[in-house]
């Protein structure tokens, strides 16, 4: 967020009226598709570390106060995604948009004529937010663009800035991938530097993948641990794609090689699905009967064009770090404080990178830090604890909000019981990559900063 908005002063909003709530298929072949104080992993740590307390555990904040951010105004109060399926049969895309749409007002407990802000696009209709706007009655609306974590930081920015005060945000695709032939279309880019040479997504990020395996002696099989612990996560979630469907390590190792060192089970799925929010000025959450999720920090951090050339890891291996620096600095807490990582996922070996980029641990570490029980339900750091991209669904675009969705289901505890982290209290989440050049990264909390 720019540095001019901290200056801002939101506690007052013109024209605030108050809000009131009413009273399948086997894994196939188009699968592949100041600084904070840093919490440092040394090998001793790990497998004998005590269970996390039942209760939520104090975080406390250390040097001097953290300055005011705009961002500590804001809160999601709606988050929902709509069935989830590797296709979705005879489902129009434009419905599917309704649908998740009216599924986050719903959870938000508010109507259409409470938003006053847009941000809907579909993958295939094209859907834009002007478009919505005038489908939805023409009223003055603020309207947004960015997608995933970057439209939740674009909102909130207008929220507490005073251009609306009540946000929705909602994203789809169904029947866009059609050709099932080749690997999902968003992960062929046609740009004539790498079309010619195949450089599709999964190879992008398997050069990142090779050149930290080189530098550091990454083993394979903290990949496929990574790869079966989040889809473990999502055979236990009844809305995923991949329900019920357990794989081991070795089932990970066993399957296909996609592009080296990644096989089939270490990459995302493909799947339709839309996913929603609501996000609203904090001074209004107390007309709503629900479980705010304050905004904590968050920032953006972009290396250039993605899938333009093949990625360097001395240029993009860290990307995220800075985005995190922020992050934490704008509320105070370190990666020592997050209870929940709900870290994008597109491939194992990105889990690993991001745990290094954003200090959870020491650069090279990434790969004996997320062996034993850390990275499971009731260990150190639960990881991607919905099944994501692996397991849960990976439906264009719309995954990228689906990231903010898990990590607010998650402190609002309406997920599986066998799913919960007892006591959460923070999430850390994220967007994009070490292969796309870009990390973004969103702190969310229970209690406002």
């Amino acid at each position: 967020m720019p540095s001019a908005l901290i200056a801002i002063d939101v506690e007052g909003h013109a024209d605030q009226q108050p809000l009131r709530a009413p009273v399948d298929d086997e894994p196939g072949e188009e699968e592949a598709g100041g600084a904070p104080r840093r919490h440092v992993f040394h090998p001793s740590q790990g497998r004998d570390r005590a269970p996390r307390c039942a209760t939520r555990k104090p975080h406390a904040t250390t040097g001097p106060p953290v300055a005011r951010n705009p961002l500590h105004d804001v809160a999601i109060v709606g988050a929902y995604h709509t069935r989830q399926a590797r296709v979705l049969e005879g489902v129009r895309e434009i419905d599917l948009i309704l649908d998740t749409a009216r599924g986050a007002l719903a959870a938000a407990g508010l109507g259409w004529d409470q938003v006053d802000g847009l941000n809907l696009r579909g993958a295939r209709s094209r859907l834009h937010s002007r478009e919505a706007a005038h489908l939805f009655g023409g009223l003055p609306r603020w309207t947004g663009l960015g997608l995933g974590i970057e439209g939740v930081l674009e909102a909130a920015g207008a929220i507490a800035t005073g251009q609306c005060h009540t946000v929705l945000i909602a994203d789809a695709q169904a029947g866009e991938y059609v050709d099932r032939a080749a690997t999902s279309p968003w992960t062929r880019p046609s740009s004539e530097f790498v079309e010619c040479f195949g450089l599709y997504t999964a190879a992008e990020f398997a050069l990142c993948a090779k050149r930290h395996m080189h530098l550091y002696g990454t083993r394979p099989e903290s990949l496929a641990h990574v790869a079966a612990t989040i889809r473990n996560h999502g055979a236990l979630h009844p809305e995923a794609v991949h329900y019920g469907r357990q794989v081991t390590p070795g089932d990970v190792l066993a399957s296909r090689l996609v592009a080296e060192p990644f096989h089939l089970l270490d990459c995302a799925i493909n799947s339709e699905g839309g996913a929603g929010l609501v996000l609203t000025h904090a001074s209004r959450v107390r007309d709503l009967d629900v479980t705010p999720v304050y905004l904590l920090g968050g920032a953006l951090e972009r290396l250039g064009m993605a899938y333009v050339a093949a990625p360097v890891w001395d240029h993009c291996g860290q990307v995220g770090r800075w985005a995190a620096e922020q992050a934490f600095a704008a509320c105070g807490l370190s990666p020592a404080d997050v209870d929940v990582c709900e870290f994008y996922d597109p491939f194992s070996f990105e889990l690993i990178r991001q745990f290094e980029a954003y200090g959870f641990c020491g650069e090279g570490e990434g790969g004996d830090f997320v062996l034993g029980d850390r990275i499971e339900i009731g260990g150190e750091f639960p990881l991607v604890t919905c099944g994501g991209l692996m397991s849960f669904s990976h439906a264009g675009t719309a995954q990228l909000l689906q990231k903010v969705i898990h990590s607010v289901h998650q402190l609002q505890g309406r997920v599986p019981d066998a799913l919960k982290v007892p006591g959460a209290s923070v999430a850390m989440t994220s967007n994009g990559g070490s292969g796309a050049l870009f990390t973004d990264v969103l702190l969310l909390g229970l209690d406002r900063a």
